[in-house]
């Protein structure tokens, strides 16, 4: 996530409470027996840091007794996973980058020294936002790491016709005039994060397929949704190849029939796109 350092006083109350308060979900105990089991590592991290952050995940010492468990990228990867859930616990942040690097520092270096907001006003503020940001989301939803989905009692209540759900709108929102555009999102666009409420709300049927087999996929290894007004029209299958300098289209997969209009404002934004990635374009012949 990406957020304003400003409203890191909306998050430090809460990572305070890390990995929560009340009763725990088995993904947060999990969490937390780790982290106690490798309590050492923590402190050698925060030790090396002190001395001589900030410095990159390779760097730093790796004396963890239990290692990381997990059927995907992150298994044994003992530190990254051990600075991921110092970053939570308000302990260390990226001061910045060296290269694709991220650079490792303490918190109390780099985080600005605001007020701490409370956590019952941090969540409610929060909610409000996000929900400002979505314009209707589910009032509850599943427990989430990193950010939540839903948005608890922020807006009004809402029924969408035909989707089962409690939804909430944000009323300042309703009735007000609405410019559109054409726009390549990332696969992980908080408008398209939510893969169910996408499909719910929007018709819209998308999942990031990188980590399916080739022959399984159906829009691409990192295929960006297309938005189109107030629509989402299809998808982009492109790839940056950076040895050959270009980036090259593979495939425009159109959910709808795309209109000469839509498909000049789309191919505006593909330019631009390869613009600011500066590399030339090849389009699929």
């Amino acid at each position: 996530m990406i957020r304003p350092s400003e409203d890191l006083a909306l998050y430090r109350a809460e990572m305070a409470e890390w990995p929560g308060s009340g009763q725990l979900l088995p993904w947060q105990e999990y969490r937390r027996d780790w982290v106690r089991a490798n309590d050492a590592c923590r402190l050698d991290i925060l030790d090396r840091l002190g001395s001589a952050g900030p410095l990159p995940s390779r760097d730093l010492p790796d004396t963890c007794e239990v290692p990381w468990k997990s059927t995907g990228w992150t298994n044994n990867r003992n530190v990254t996973q051990m600075l991921e859930f110092m970053v939570v616990r308000g302990e260390v942040a990226i001061a910045g980058r060296g290269g694709r690097d991220r650079l490792w520092d303490l918190a109390t270096r780099v985080y600005p020294d605001d007020q701490v907001v409370p956590v019952d006003e941090a969540v409610r503020t929060r909610d409000e936002r996000r929900l400002r940001a979505l314009g209707i989301a589910r009032a509850r939803g599943p427990e989430c790491p990193v950010e939540p989905m839903d948005v608890s009692e922020a807006g009004e209540p809402a029924v969408v016709e035909g989707v089962k759900g409690t939804w909430r709108v944000d009323p300042t929102l309703l009735g007000q005039p609405f410019s559109g555009r054409a726009a390549l999102l990332s696969p992980f666009d908080r408008l398209i994060h939510d893969r169910k409420r996408t499909l719910e709300l929007f018709g819209f049927d998308y999942q990031l397929e990188m980590y399916k087999p080739a022959a399984k996929r159906r829009w691409g290894y990192f295929a960006l949704p297309i938005l189109y007004a107030d629509q989402l029209v299809g998808k982009l299958d492109a790839t940056a190849d950076r040895k050959a300098g270009v980036l090259r289209i593979d495939a425009i997969h159109q959910d709808i029939p795309f209109t000469k209009t839509m498909t000049a404002a789309i191919d505006r934004e593909i330019k631009d796109l390869s613009h600011w990635l500066e590399l030339d374009l090849t389009l699929p012949r």
